[in-house]
């Protein structure tokens, strides 16, 4: 895996020493509810997740540059050991409306593209989550449908074709 850069962040694969920081916002239950996991009740459900579901191929901590801490994860998620094209993330709520978070998931998506040949990247929310609904739509990804599905919150499936992140790149 490797490192990237933003202007802000640092991409980088979790370690063992994350979970503190991990911690500080997944006990957040704002954080977890709104991507359909239960809020860490421990430092050892943060190590539990660095060492499971964090640690998945193209899966990233987000380091906040200004302080070196962890403030998130951002990546593909990983479907049985393959990179897939659903883009997942979750952000410490003290970082929310800075814009972080679509810089974020414009280095992944140039990843995405550019190096993994992706053909369409998916975002899949559910309908009531207003900050990831609005990291979506500054991406440009386009709401495809919307079905109930996990505890029959209706989720929202949004799609972002390579023809179309291209263009927005300016060719």
């Amino acid at each position: 895996m490797m490192i990237i850069e933003t202007e802000r962040t640092i991409l980088r694969p979790f370690t063992a020493g994350d979970a503190a920081d991990v911690f500080a916002y997944a006990q957040d239950p704002r954080v977890g509810a709104a991507a359909g996991w239960e809020a860490h009740s421990s430092l050892a459900d943060s190590r539990e997740a660095i060492r499971t579901r964090l640690s998945f191929p193209e899966m990233y901590a987000v380091v906040y540059r200004e302080t070196g801490h962890v403030i998130g994860s951002a990546g593909f998620i990983n479907r049985k050991g393959i990179v897939s094209d659903e883009l997942g993330f979750a952000l410490h709520p003290a970082y929310w409306g800075r814009g972080i978070m679509p810089e974020v998931v414009q280095a992944l998506l140039r990843r995405g593209f550019e190096q993994l040949e992706m053909a369409a990247v998916w975002c899949v929310h559910y309908t009531e989550n207003a900050q990831c609904r609005r990291v979506r739509e500054k991406c440009g990804f386009s709401l495809v449908f919307q079905e109930m599905l996990h505890q029959s919150k209706k989720t929202d499936f949004c799609v972002l074709l390579r023809q179309d992140w291209e263009a927005r790149q300016g060719g």
